[in-house]
């Protein structure tokens, strides 16, 4: 499938595709003919002379000082160079991807004024190739300027740019954009399958259904809860929990009894988070902007990116709860006082062995790591004496993108060790029927992870289980 890009109807799903599968991209023929009379903007600004920051003028503390025609190539390419100070690791080739992406939509809304070349010769590295390597880290999040310049050394290699291009190329947020789709693409999925393994724990536990009814989203209308309480009860549907007197206790703890309401939050804190993302994908970040339709540029801070990255904190700080109650439910299923079951969940109750007791430690260590993440950085002030104290003002977008990706990467692996154990207590439990959703999740489970049975050995790769959970096949239950 090609994903056609025009400047304002990018999607989350067309950057994964894109970054991850390779999908061909084609700049529109609408934006190729706004981006003409852009441009057309652009230049009859610089013949008039306009003081125009970036095209007619230095940048930052630079700002003072004119920029003569004849040094325009010149000057562009030592804004290349003088930003290409980015440090660390390169960008993984998905994140290069969906980083590319992001600069062309921007480039095809016009808002940028550049010359059409410029964008087909940004397609035709997403297409073709090579990939730029970007340095990963470098940026506060006011423009990813380091990594931008990575992309601006390749994108005009052997093609001169013109006033005001490359300043167009840098100043935009594209890799922490791009990072952030693929970063909240992967916590949908994680999300749906936190549910599931949460669903199947439920019935490993014999819980009281009574906290799933219905009628609290009536209650208590958060759009979430309602989600939450309708995908729980649809993958416990036909369960024997639902059977009069299935429930082994009045109230349970409360990471089994607030479940819907704990995927919930995390269901509302992405809903907002994409909705910013949207705006992010499409909305112009340069300065400054081109307005076509007015015949003018103006001076903006369209790279201020706080929205989304204020959602990025919002989406970790929900997901931590979920991540912990996972835990929570995992020890409680391993631990003989709560479950009702053989301590580690052994298949004899009368041996030495421990069965699983020490995947406790795992999910343990997995979810403190995973709470460190979701500290907020949105607000983090690095200095204020950037460009005699104008640069005093930044987002930390970038951070905030790649903890919630590397959160996801925590969680992935933490819901494998609840998947494994939820697996083995509800075996055990011996009672039936599953739910519609539950049961196939333990089918699909006990194709590469078996029940473990008296002087088997422990299942020292969850690898398998891990792709189950990332593979989005938990979505489809």
């Amino acid at each position: 499938m090609t994903i056609i890009v025009d400047g304002h109807s990018l999607t989350m799903d067309a950057v994964v595709r894109a970054a991850r599968r390779g999908e061909t991209v084609e700049l529109g023929d609408g934006a190729r003919e706004r981006m003409k009379h852009a441009r057309a903007v652009v230049e009859r600004c610089v013949k008039r002379g306009d003081a125009v920051y970036g095209l007619t003028t230095g940048v930052g503390a630079q700002k003072r000082f004119s920029v003569p025609p004849a040094d325009e190539v010149w000057f562009n390419r030592r804004l290349i160079d003088n930003h290409r100070v980015g440090v660390g690791p390169p960008a993984p080739p998905e994140v290069v991807r969906a980083a590319l992406l992001r600069l062309l939509n921007g480039l095809a809304s016009g808002y940028a004024g550049v010359r059409p070349e410029v964008a087909v010769r940004l397609t035709a590295i997403l297409n073709d190739g090579p990939l730029p390597a970007v340095h990963l880290l470098g940026s506060p999040g006011a423009a990813d300027l380091a990594a931008n310049a990575d992309v601006a050394l390749a994108l005009f290699d052997g093609f001169d740019p013109a006033a005001g291009e490359v300043l167009a190329v840098l100043n935009s947020n594209a890799l922490s954009t791009g990072t952030a789709a693929l970063a909240l693409s992967d916590a949908f999925r994680l999300a749906d399958a936190a549910a599931a393994i949460g669903a199947l724990a439920f019935e490993a536990f014999a819980a009281n259904p009574s906290p799933l009814d219905p009628a609290l989203a009536e209650a208590r209308p958060y759009p979430g809860l309602r989600e939450g309480l309708d995908r729980l009860r649809g993958l416990l549907a036909g369960s024997f929990v639902f059977e009069l007197g299935s429930a082994r206790s009045l109230q349970d703890p409360l990471t089994f009894r607030s479940v819907a309401a704990q995927q919930g939050a995390v269901r509302d804190a992405l809903t907002h988070a994409a909705a910013q993302l949207t705006v992010e994908l499409n909305g112009p970040q340069n300065n400054p902007l081109v307005l076509v339709e007015e015949d003018r540029i103006i001076s903006s801070a369209a790279y201020e990116v706080l929205p989304l990255a204020a959602a990025l904190d919002y989406t970790r700080i929900a997901l931590a709860p979920l991540l912990t109650s996972a835990t929570e439910q995992t020890m409680k299923l391993l631990d003989r006082p709560w479950s009702g079951l053989t301590t580690g969940l052994a298949a004899t109750p009368s041996t030495v062995e421990s069965g699983l007791s020490h995947f406790a430690i795992t999910a343990q260590a997995l979810a403190a790591e995973a709470r460190l993440l979701a500290q907020p950085v949105s607000f983090e002030l690095v200095s204020t004496s950037g460009a005699e104290g104008i640069e005093d003002r930044v987002t930390m977008a970038p951070l905030g993108a790649r903890r919630l990706a590397d959160m996801v990467g925590l969680g992935e692996r933490l819901l494998a060790v609840e998947l494994l154990v939820a697996a083995q207590a509800v075996e055990l439990r011996g009672r039936r029927p599953l739910g519609r959703g539950t049961g196939r999740l333990l089918a699909l489970t006990r194709e590469s992870i078996p029940f473990m049975g008296e002087g088997d050995s422990l299942p020292h790769d969850l690898e398998p289980l891990r792709e189950l959970v990332a593979s989005g096949a938990l979505s489809e239950l």
